[in-house]
């Protein structure tokens, strides 16, 4: 029905914005029904080319978060284009990890995703200029339960560990982080598997 509402909107308001979004969020919840439909069982891994899967959730995102936010994506890859895996699942660890980034920096600062490469593996960090992480939390946080937002979960970063290390044999973890300053996420897919 809401796919009804937006090409409604879309013929008696032509050259607005509204009824694109409006599908494109409904397109959204499409994603996070498969998404929770996904976990628990073991997905297909198919060639994807992950540059674009990052440029389709971070320009996703970008809308959606405060003008206060500078989010932006760095492509320093050549040959990410097959990479193995599943784009709903690992979609939603990158914006799992955008969030968790606009969420420590408090709505205000700045968050790179940065794609790179060597040889075996694609690269995906997302840096932001938030509160850090104590070295001591840097395995803590990827335990269910564990949150530092007064209603949080703890569960994004625990399924994103999932995501990545069970289903696509890759790793997730913090490449750096300074309190005050900021912190880094990495994730490294295999490029063959």
């Amino acid at each position: 029905s809401l796919s009804a509402w937006a090409e409604i909107i879309r013929i008696r308001y032509p050259g607005t914005d509204i009824a694109e979004e409006l599908s494109v969020d409904v397109e959204r919840l499409g994603s996070v029904v498969e998404r929770f439909s996904l976990i628990g069982s073991k997905p297909k891994l198919l060639p994807e080319d992950m540059p674009a899967l990052a440029q389709k959730t971070v320009t996703y995102m970008h809308k959606r978060i405060a003008s206060t936010v500078d989010l932006k994506i760095a492509n320093e890859t050549t040959g990410c284009n097959s990479v193995p895996l599943n784009p709903v699942l690992l979609g939603w660890v990158i914006e799992n990890l955008v969030k968790n980034s606009i969420d420590a920096m408090k709505g205000a600062g700045s968050v790179t995703v940065r794609l790179s490469e060597n040889d075996q593996e694609a690269i995906i960090d997302v840096e932001d200029t938030g509160k850090g992480i104590p070295r001591k939390d840097f395995k803590t946080i990827f335990k269910p339960g564990y949150s530092t937002r007064e209603r949080g979960w703890g569960l994004g970063l625990s399924l994103s560990k999932r995501i990545v290390e069970e289903y696509h044999g890759g790793r997730i973890f913090v490449l750096h982080s300074e309190p005050g300053k900021g912190s880094c996420m990495r994730v490294i897919l295999r490029k063959d598997k």
